[in-house]
């Protein structure tokens, strides 16, 4: 089977991608072997996404998306990628069912975070359980959160809390920060945010929701439980880059290294989403990545198939 443009991985990066890319009048395939939406599917509650005076659900989003995907004629396919390679000009995905040849490959299989692994954290997955402040933050107005980790990202992630939160514990494995020094002093001055130091969270618990953390600390051997509202998680992202074609350019953790435009160093093949060396992980980020991808993909078809054999 031949498309014009094969899109792989149906999260927001995905569908935005899609959308464009069917609009455009390119033959187009996603392919996606989880749940249409990805990862914001288990979000109750997005409220920062422009064009919804209320809050809808992540899978109610993802859904629109996808239904408009349909309409412009994006054909999407269940199937589990086991490879992508090239062949000249021409891209080849395969997958337990076959092989299917595009122009151009937008890649967007996205990135996922390190989990603690304890018990609770997968079954409060979005209802008290938060890998990102910046989408969720707004809901625990008023309310006692937990932040774990000691990088950049937990204190920034933190500090932004304060805004909603009225408090905010930090909970560290280690007695001293790795976050950079000067975002170090503003959470030290915050008087909202509080240190738990040398110490790991064991479980998680709750009844319909998180209720309360049970730490222990890895000095004193002490175990205490701490009442919380929501405990958010930054203890590191992982990208999902294991079918991604070995020529392909990533940074030092393995993200997907582009151009403005979304192009990777391999022609042809593009990059959106959270798989993608990028500064901001949100819906937002995700769909306008997806748009300038489909975009540039067509571009690039057009100056390089127009005198060829499709």
């Amino acid at each position: 089977m031949k498309y014009d443009v094969i899109i792989v991985g149906a999260g927001p990066a995905g569908l935005s991608a899609a959308i464009y890319s069917a609009r455009g009048g390119l033959k187009t395939a996603i392919f996606e072997k989880a749940m249409i939406g990805g990862q914001i599917n288990v979000t109750d509650e997005v409220e920062n996404y422009p064009g919804f005076e209320e809050p809808l659900a992540g899978f109610d989003l993802t859904e629109k998306m996808h239904l408009q995907a349909e309409r412009f004629g994006a054909e999407f396919i269940e199937e589990e990628i086991t490879a992508i390679g090239l062949e000249g000009l021409c891209k080849i995905v395969e997958t337990a069912e076959g092989k299917y040849r595009a122009k151009s490959v937008i890649i967007c299989t996205g990135a996922h975070p390190r989990r603690l692994n304890v018990p609770g954290e997968e079954q409060f997955t979005g209802r008290g359980v938060s890998y990102c402040a910046t989408c969720d933050g707004a809901l625990y107005r008023d309310k006692v959160v937990a932040v774990v980790g000691g990088g950049d990202s937990a204190i920034e992630e933190g500090l932004f809390l304060t805004r909603f939160a009225k408090k905010v514990h930090v909970i560290h494995r280690r007695d001293s920060l790795r976050a950079q020094k000067i975002i170090q002093e503003r959470a030290f001055k915050n008087p909202k945010m509080e240190f738990i130091w040398d110490s790991v969270v064991q479980e998680i618990r709750g009844e319909d929701k998180v209720r309360e953390l049970e730490i222990y600390n890895r000095k004193t051997n002490q175990i205490t439980h701490l009442p919380v509202d929501g405990i958010f998680i930054y203890v590191g992202i992982l990208p999902n880059n294991e079918l991604l074609e070995s020529r392909l350019a990533l940074d030092s953790a393995g993200f997907v290294l582009t151009d403005e435009n979304m192009h990777t160093n391999v022609p042809g093949i593009y990059a959106a989403g959270d798989i993608r060396h990028t500064v901001l992980r949100q819906v937002v980020t995700a769909t306008s990545d997806g748009a300038i991808a489909a975009w540039s993909a067509e571009k690039w078809i057009i100056e390089n198939y127009d005198s060829l054999e499709d």
